[in-house]
């Protein structure tokens, strides 16, 4: 019996599998030589590996190989031990002192990266991932601190909130001279002037020497004569050129007439006394705490 003679490609000279579509015949081309010794090791090293290590699944668990190695347990173990330590560092920062933590380098970097991790569930919304704030919700990186910026300030603050639900809350009032028609609006447009001049703003002379004993009368006992800000009533300092609300006259002019008066959350019922500590550490330590 004669052999069936193989077809031959006229172009490339390789013999055809004798599979054909459309017209193209498919060549048998072999594999390189390379790429057949690289699959032949890949199959011994998986054997070796399947004898070393474990591998297979039974009814009970799986085989543990010739090593009795396993990264699966390796990583329980570190976990467990990653987790004994931070025990360790948060008793350690139950019983230390603010003042404690920050001297200690290692029991202040515990404190700080679990404030962050605190932060950024909690506070991140308002606040900006990084401390940033936004209009209306303070800024943590900068030096101005309505109520202090001492790491026992910020303790206090983060557990008793402001104007929020806490009986022993920061409490600060702003009243709406406008909306509640303390001052006409004439007044207000001078006042406007005169919170602009108190921060080295171009303002109109004649508004500020109208107003000036008007600020006296209705604005001092807070802000202070000079402007400068009274913490013990959480009044901002006008002389600066920080702003919650902004600092453009439509911007100061709506904060007169509706005096706005935001909100931060009591977190001394929601969070333990760990996690504020270490929140205090963290905003303490964004770069303006005092």
């Amino acid at each position: 019996m004669m052999a069936t003679r193989k077809e031959v490609d006229a172009t490339s000279g390789t013999e055809t599998t004798g599979h054909e579509w459309d017209g193209i015949k498919e060549l048998n081309t072999p594999l390189p030589r390379w790429w057949l010794w690289v699959f032949y090791a890949t199959v011994v090293w998986s054997i070796g590996y399947w004898v070393l290590y474990p591998a297979w699944p039974t009814l009970t668990g799986y085989t543990q190989g010739v090593l009795n190695q396993s990264q699966r347990d390796d990583v329980a173990k570190a976990v467990l031990a990653m987790k004994s330590q931070r025990e360790e560092q948060g008793r350690l920062l139950a019983t230390a002192t603010l003042a404690q933590i920050e001297a200690d380098p290692n029991l202040f970097q515990f404190a700080r990266e679990a404030g962050k991790s605190a932060f950024g569930d909690n506070c991140a919304t308002c606040h900006g991932s990084g401390g940033q704030g936004f209009k209306g919700y303070p800024n943590l990186n900068d030096d101005v601190w309505l109520w202090g910026g001492k790491l026992e300030d910020i303790k206090r603050t983060i557990t008793v909130g402001v104007r929020s639900t806490q009986t022993d809350t920061r409490l600060s009032l702003m009243p709406a001279f406008g909306r509640d028609k303390l001052l006409e609006p004439a007044q207000i447009n001078d006042m406007v002037e005169y919170v602009v001049s108190l921060s080295g703003g171009k303002a109109d002379a004649q508004a500020v020497a109208r107003v000036t004993t008007l600020y006296a009368e209705q604005c001092a006992s807070c802000h202070g004569v000079g402007g400068k800000g009274l913490r013990e009533f959480g009044a901002p300092n006008l002389t600066d050129k920080e702003w919650l609300y902004g600092g453009t006259r439509e911007e100061i002019n709506a904060q007169i007439v509706v005096g706005r008066a935001g909100v931060m959350p009591t977190w001394g019922s929601r969070l333990d006394p760990i996690t504020i500590d270490a929140l205090a550490v963290y905003v303490h330590s964004l770069g303006g705490g005092e």
